[in-house]
């Protein structure tokens, strides 16, 4: 029998994030390596990797689904999640940053910060998890530890503590020096040898300690209280203090290393262990109980409280993958799903390596770990002890902002693509698969073009189902830049039986001088009980039901306020269901006399071309109406950095290959909502 005998303490629930191509996975391959979990070296330009095991991925040389995998260091178990670095893929990283306690961010030690680098690093900032950086590709040409760690300094805002000092550089770095311990370790092979300080680095190295010494006791009260008595720090000060300053978010530990030869990661792990925390050492989890917050320590003897923040489908089953805050769960226990109130049965519990699993008995608060059986439970979904229920909050989806009809190419296989489209938004919640009311198409909508490539490829793949799919088109909104005050409506209808009665003032205005603002706000400015408290709330409902359609072009709105400012009640015929038809109706009536305008998705673009080959990439931006808002040189490259729609980007990858000669690569991160030009609206409205 096998079960979980890991204390808490000792337990490390991480995941590596980074900008695509930083080398996440080949970290994540080289800690199964130094770990003995493998016994062979993954690579990604080979397809060899244990993460990136679908063969979408092996294709791309992309990680493209989150990942987990579990291993032992030095009497630690870590639970790692390997996760996406493309932004087509964010939300597989909310989900992941969801249930992590500590997080490892990896950077290219010749582009430093990179925009998908920054867009995690406030994802794990909102979710306030711990991390540590690693400067990876110090062999690369080019490579510079300081310049990538000022760029962590300029761009992220934290207080970087470099513990590491490179031995060589580029194609001669062959090692590091251990600032904390002041020792050196260098690799011959897949061996890390330990040794003193070289003499030509100890009076950099003696240099680069003492900054370290005093950004710490800046920082933490203990080591300047050494530090005001000794004018130095011992080495266990130091670790407790960088420990400390790491789970309290004051400091940010950097190290250094090439993953691909293998070089730096064995201290990464000491790192993981030494400064990253335990389940034991973030604060209990938070969820509400009958409308009242309720609180659980991760304690195996507390009531079960487990969240789900992944499904996948197997060849071996459907698996749940969920996060155990509280409480214990084994093989054939039931649980309460808090989110569709129906109780499940747990068949079996896996301890996860990527796509090969080992069977447990039971798991514990602090694990990680995949379950089988559970039929109704989704990604955000709540598992809990029935006697003590209790919902914890999901992780956040982001609304998609690109579309393609899909239909199946023979008639006899629509009822299949229908099953396989509804499996895949089972699977990934930021897919969304609709039906077009005037066209009857079924649409579905991703966070990118490479989102939605990959969704139509899985349901050749793995489904056999070839699909026709229609020109990708952005999800346009529409916004408020000129309210109206005043807008009366009366709801009233009499048709035997009981009638409906509502009467609503609505002003409406814009959410923001900027036309561009996303939202939506509802406020009361009722006096004297004229409308009830709870027909409010009924207004605020109707109204949220009328942005579905906008009445520029039938697109979702937002960027508005609707402020309720009177009404009118009768004693008999009001209902909650009449006054929420009438903030429906009235807000319609309302948007119509407004000026609105349609808003188009808008990206942050960052273009890296040979320097010959700017001007063209410049003039392409401003045929696509980007407008360019930096361009520096790195490394013999340019770097242009650019805000264009999103609907211009289309094709944007094969346009760039073929004006550099396949040497352009550029990235794009969604970042908002821009008004777009009058053609572009008038196309959008079938004008």
């Amino acid at each position: 029998m096998r079960t979980n005998r890991n204390p808490l303490a000792v337990v490390r629930n991480l995941g590596i994030l980074a900008h695509v191509d930083a080398g996440k996975t080949t970290v994540t391959e080289r800690i199964l390596y130094a770990t003995g979990t493998t016994h062979k070296r993954g690579e990604v330009h080979d397809g060899t990797t244990v993460t990136d095991f679908d063969p979408q991925e092996r294709d791309r040389g992309i990680t493209i689904f989150a990942a987990a995998v579990s291993c032992a260091w030095n009497g630690h178990r870590v639970n790692l999640i390997d996760t996406p670095g493309h932004v087509d893929f964010a939300d597989e990283v909310e989900r992941s940053l969801r249930v992590l306690d500590g997080a490892v961010a990896v950077f290219d030690a010749v582009a430093g910060v990179e925009p998908q680098s920054e867009s995690v690093w406030r994802q794990a900032d909102r979710h306030g998890v711990p991390r540590i950086a690693f400067v990876n590709k110090l062999d690369r040409a080019g490579a510079d530890l300081d310049a990538a760690v000022a760029s962590i300094r300029e761009r992220l805002h934290p207080a970087p503590l470099v513990v590491q000092l490179p031995i060589g550089a580029e194609d001669t770095f062959t090692g590091v020096v251990d600032l904390v311990r002041m020792r050196a370790l260098t690799w011959t092979g897949d061996t890390a040898e330990e040794g003193p300080v070289p003499d030509g680095l100890r009076t950099e190295a003696d240099r680069r300690r003492r900054l370290l010494e005093e950004a710490v006791a800046e920082r933490h009260p203990a080591a300047l209280e050494e530090f005001c008595d000794r004018e130095t720090l011992s080495a266990d000060t130091l670790t407790t203090a960088l420990r400390d300053l790491t789970r309290s978010g004051d400091g940010v530990v950097v190290l250094c290393g090439s993953a691909y030869r293998n070089r730096g990661i064995e201290p990464l792990l000491d790192a993981v262990v030494d400064y990253l925390p335990s389940p034991l050492d973030v604060p209990p989890v938070h969820g509400m109980q009958d409308g009242v917050e309720r609180s659980r320590s991760a304690d195996p003897a507390e009531p079960l409280a487990a969240l789900a923040f992944k499904v996948s489908a197997t060849p071996t089953g459907r698996l749940t993958f969920v996060r155990i805050y509280s409480g214990t769960i084994g093989k054939g226990d039931t649980v309460w799903d808090a989110t569709e109130h129906r109780t499940e049965r747990i068949g079996r519990i896996l301890r996860v390596m990527a796509d090969r699993h080992a069977p447990l008995e039971q798991a514990v608060a602090g694990d990680i770990v995949a379950v089988v059986g559970l039929k109704s439970a989704r990604a955000g979904t709540t598992l809990c002890a029935r006697q003590a229920p209790l919902v914890l909050e999901p992780p956040g989806t982001a609304e998609p902002v690109v579309s393609v009809a899909v239909e199946a190419r023979r008639s006899v296989d629509t009822d299949r693509l229908a099953t396989a489209l509804a499996r895949l938004a089972e699977e990934d919640p930021s897919l969304v698969v609709r039906t077009d009311a005037e066209t009857g198409q079924t649409v579905l909508s991703g966070m990118g073009e490479l989102h939605l490539e990959v969704a139509v490829e899985r349901i050749r793949r793995d489904h056999g189902i070839e699909t026709g799919v229609g020109r990708p088109r952005v999800a346009h909104r529409e916004t408020v830049v000129r309210g109206v005050s005043g807008a009366v409506f009366r709801h009233v209808k009499q048709d035997g039986g009981a009638g409906q009665f509502a009467h609503v003032v609505l002003d409406v205005e814009p959410l923001s001088p900027e036309p561009g603002a996303t939202g939506f706000e509802f406020r009361s400015t009722v006096v004297g009980g004229r409308v009830p408290q709870e027909y409010v709330r009924a207004v605020e409902a109707g109204c949220r039901d009328a942005l579905a359609e906008g009445p520029a072009g039938g697109h979702p709105v937002t960027g508005l306020r609707v402020t309720l400012t009177d009404g009118a009640t009768h004693v008999k015929d009001s209902s909650e269901t009449a006054f929420r038809t009438a903030g429906r109706l009235g807000l319609r009536d309302a948007l119509r006399a407004c000026a609105v305008v349609l808003l188009e998705p808008v990206a942050d673009v960052t273009v890296t071309v040979p320097e010959d080959a700017v001007g063209a990439a410049l003039g392409d931006l401003a045929a696509r109406r980007g407008r360019v808002t930096g361009s520096v040189t790195r490394a013999g490259a340019a770097v242009v950095t650019a805000t264009v729609p999103l609907a211009e980007l289309f094709g944007y990858a094969t346009r760039l290959r073929s004006r550099t000669q396949g040497r352009g690569t550029f990235t794009a991160r969604p970042t908002g909502y821009a008004p777009a030009p009058a053609a572009t609206a008038d196309a959008a409205a079938g004008r």
